[in-house]
């Protein structure tokens, strides 16, 4: 792995460890309270660590934020908007609201294997699962400093946004 990952492994969690193969709950968008008779599907993602370090360390962090990281292949076959010309390069620039993108955990000269963390959809998983989760998974990637917080403040960057209803009119010359 680059310089910009190192490889972590036991059950101390960090901002920015990728933990594959998690389990997390799909609720349908017709689900229905008033039913019992509807499911809820178990699916298993590839996810990033998005609860700040700190917190988890000092162990104010009982549930987990994590948001699921794709490959462009995986996201292009879910949208084919993706497959747009010039429209990875908005998503590396930092121009696609919700999506930041990380490099390859391997060395790739095409940029085809880059991984795309998807804030738009945040999962929050029990710490107690997520530890023996990390220790089944052995070794795993750990996005190092200054990257981190540059995924940091992308991340608050989405939730921070504020739309004002009007604005002040551009000056005319």
């Amino acid at each position: 792995m680059r310089n910009i990952w190192s490889v972590c492994k036991g059950d101390e969690l960090r901002q920015g460890d990728v933990l594959e193969n998690c389990a997390i709950a799909i609720v349908p968008n017709a689900f229905s309270q008033e039913s019992n008779e509807d499911e809820v599907l178990i699916e298993t993602r590839r996810l990033i660590v998005v609860t700040q370090s700190c917190d988890l360390a000092n162990g104010k962090a009982p549930y987990v934020a994590l948001c699921p990281i794709h490959r462009l292949k995986e996201m292009e076959q879910a949208d084919e908007k993706f497959t747009e010309r010039g429209r990875w390069e908005e998503v590396r620039r930092c121009r696609v609201e919700g999506l930041y993108m990380l490099p390859s955990l391997t060395p790739d000269e095409t940029n085809r294997n880059e991984l795309v963390a998807d804030f738009r959809m945040i999962v929050s998983l029990p710490m107690g699962y997520l530890k023996g989760h990390a220790i089944s998974i052995g070794e795993r990637p750990r996005l190092e400093s200054p990257f981190v917080e540059h995924f940091s403040q992308s991340f608050a960057r989405f939730f921070m946004r504020v739309g004002l209803p009007s604005q002040i009119p551009k000056f005319v010359p």
